[in-house]
């Protein structure tokens, strides 16, 4: 009698599919725990949460507002994306990360579903995970920012790009393409930077290179290359008739058509004001914030040389790619690390062919797995540091974020760190990849499920603007002097009527319109103020100090903290009455 073969109850994890639903589950995780636990913190969350909740509130979708004042530092599309995750969400709690959540999710899956075309599954899945826990992905997909989405229309560019260069004709990916480096123009305005790859691939198909796509003679379908200007004129197109027509009597809006088309972009580029670096400031962000990465880059140089001496164009067009991109931002002497963030992915699909054999080369994993000890390690030391102690200046952040005892965020480096070091012992270098998979989310989750709760209330300014509301009786208005963007936003939050007197406004310009505004109903109108914006013309003594938050001490004032007829004074000092303070994407 023929026995029936036992089945391998291992064998589920070697079906792709599952392999595929594990590492999304994990990337949800991974990308999602601590949503709901928190609110906006600075420095841009709260202002692109405000700018959402405000277009809801007005239904001015054309023109973003920052209070009273036009925000055109970016374009909208942002904007529009957590406008409608509040209104699908109902104002759940968690509605402003879900963008970069979702944006996250969808550039893991391009990365994978192109690696797998190209090479393998396996391969996919490696480069996807790569990206996945690389630092600076998960640290910006996590929070709400622009550059996480503007990652995915890149990615998503690319993507369709690579689809139809390198494993076409697919014309209608190629369509996407182009309409998804439009969108990322109208989205951060650098999604032109997609369309770069056409160099490489018209290197490689003048010099013969293999998998290219073939010359197609006046091929019309080439011309759907001007759909890059769909979304662009689909948005700037009706801004501009409104800004002329519409609001042709407010100079306000004309200087926002002139800012966003032209001093956001070109200007910004070529005569930055902020974030001024030297030419290799790339270089060191490549290094340490895109860990672990690029940590695999020095193993896979070999590689990368033999498929360019083969004239391989599938290793060409994303590596050359990724070198123009770094290149084209090197060139500003504006740079932030999240610039060259959309090139991250990128790297991964040129790393991908080489990937799966790196992760095995017992060099790499010792490599990896002393990374994973080392950062374990100094989180240990530092968090039995401050214990004991020592490192003042990080236990005297940790307690005013706190306004108590900073033992439990103490307490929590110490917990991250223990936990990198056990993991990094039972994984040992053999297992170094899962090691440091396990690490990212044990330090990740417990940032969201730990840190989130605990620092909400003084970084989102929550706590302040609670006690603030309660001291204010119910109706009566309140003016913000020197505010930050999550100071109204958490008033509006609360249902709290405000008034504002501009944002970018000098601070003692604010002031002197806030005092008027007051004068006007002193009996029902208070004042809310950043401490330094005081004196002479408010008594801090009669003043009720609410608390201090994104290290600025705040004050709340009625009219008989008012010294009468008192002018502000115009001062030098910005930091006491000079002009608003930068913006950090300014």
């Amino acid at each position: 009698m023929n026995t029936p073969p036992t089945r391998d109850p291992r064998r589920w994890i070697d079906d792709e599919r599952v392999q595929l639903a594990l590492l999304f589950v994990f990337a949800l995780l991974l990308l999602g725990l601590g949503i709901g636990l928190r609110d906006p913190w600075p420095s841009d969350e709260p202002r692109f949460a405000l700018v959402a909740r405000e277009m809801l509130q007005s239904g001015q979708w054309l023109f973003p507002h920052r209070g009273i004042e036009l925000y055109s530092d970016k374009p909208p599309v942002f904007m529009w994306l957590e406008a409608c995750a509040y209104f699908l969400t109902g104002g759940w709690r968690g509605w402003f990360l879900l963008p970069s959540l979702l944006a996250g999710l969808g550039t893991l899956a391009l990365v994978y579903d192109y690696v797998r075309r190209q090479w393998s599954h396996r391969a996919g899945l490696v480069a996807a995970v790569a990206v996945l826990v690389s630092f600076d992905f998960t640290f910006q997909m996590r929070a709400a920012q622009i550059d996480g989405v503007e990652t995915f229309w890149i990615t998503l560019a690319v993507y369709g790009l690579l689809r139809h260069l390198l494993l076409g004709p697919a014309w209608r990916w190629y369509a996407i393409g182009i309409l998804a480096a439009g969108m990322g123009v109208i989205t951060k305005g650098v999604g032109v930077i997609a369309l770069l790859v056409f160099l490489p691939f018209w290197f490689a198909r003048w010099r013969g290179w293999s998998g290219v796509l073939p010359p197609q003679h006046r091929d019309a379908r080439w011309w759907l290359a001007l759909l890059f200007m769909v979304p662009i004129l689909g948005w700037a197109l009706p801004m501009l008739w409104s800004a002329l027509h519409v609001h042709a009597g407010d100079a306000a809006y004309a200087r926002y058509a002139h800012d966003i088309l032209l001093g956001q972009t070109v200007s910004r580029y070529a005569e930055p004001a902020h974030h001024i670096h030297p030419w290799w400031f790339y270089l060191p962000v490549i290094v340490f914030e895109w860990l672990p990465l690029s940590l695999a880059i020095p193993w896979a140089l070999p590689g990368w040389k033999r498929a360019l001496k083969n004239h391989d164009a599938r290793t060409l067009l994303p590596l050359a790619w990724v070198v123009l991109v770094v290149v084209f931002f090197s060139l500003s002497g504006g740079k932030r690390d999240v610039y060259i963030l959309p090139a991250l992915p990128i790297t991964a699909i040129a790393l991908a062919p080489l990937l799966p054999d790196i992760i095995r080369r017992v060099s790499f994993r010792w490599a990896l797995w002393a990374l994973t000890l080392l950062l374990a390690l100094v989180l240990l030391v530092a968090g039995l540091g401050m214990h004991a102690g020592h490192l003042q200046r990080y236990i005297a952040l940790a307690a005013s974020a706190l306004e108590d005892s900073p033992a439990p965020l103490i307490a929590m480096v110490i917990g991250i760190g223990a936990a990198g070091v056990v993991i990094a012992l039972l994984a040992r270098p053999r297992r170094a990849a899962w090691g440091w998979c396990a690490f990212a989310l044990a330090t990740w989750g417990i940032w969201g499920l730990v840190a989130y709760p605990l620092l909400n209330g003084y970084s989102s300014s929550r706590a302040v603007m609670a006690r603030t509301a309660n001291l204010v009786p119910a109706g009566d208005p309140i003016g913000l002097v020197a505010w930050k963007e999550q100071n109204l936003l958490m008033l509006d939050t609360l249902g709290r009527k405000t008034a504002n007197f501009g944002f970018k406004l000098a601070w003692h310009a604010q002031l002197r319109q806030a005092l008027a505004w007051q004068a006007a109903d002193p009996a029902h109108r208070w004042l809310f103020a950043y401490g330094k914006v005081l004196a002479p013309c408010v008594r801090v003594a009669d003043a009720i100090h609410v608390g201090h938050a994104n290290r600025r001490e705040w004050y709340l004032f009625d009219h008989h903290a008012v010294v009468l007829d008192c002018v502000p004074p115009k001062s030098d000092d910005a930091g006491q009455f000079g002009a608003h303070e930068p913006d950090a994407d300014d």
